[in-house]
């Protein structure tokens, strides 16, 4: 599966207190995500991919793991 980056991208994940996930990114970073699903969805069930702060997201953000199943 290969990513398409937009320069300049910023992407933060956090959990919230009432225990929701926010993404917050900026216009390169919301695109750069939409091309990551839509190269997921082409691959077969059970592909997945993982950012973390040391993979693509900013210091202090909580993993984000996004999984293509069936159905």
């Amino acid at each position: 599966m290969e990513f398409t980056w937009e320069s300049g991208f910023e992407i933060h994940v956090s959990v919230q207190e009432d225990g929701a996930t926010l993404i917050s990114a900026n216009r390169q970073g919301l695109v750069s995500l939409a091309n990551h699903l839509l190269a997921l969805s082409m691959e077969k069930p059970g592909e997945h991919f993982h950012l973390d702060e040391h993979n693509s997201l900013e210091d202090g953000s909580n993993e984000l793991i996004v999984e293509l199943v069936e159905g």
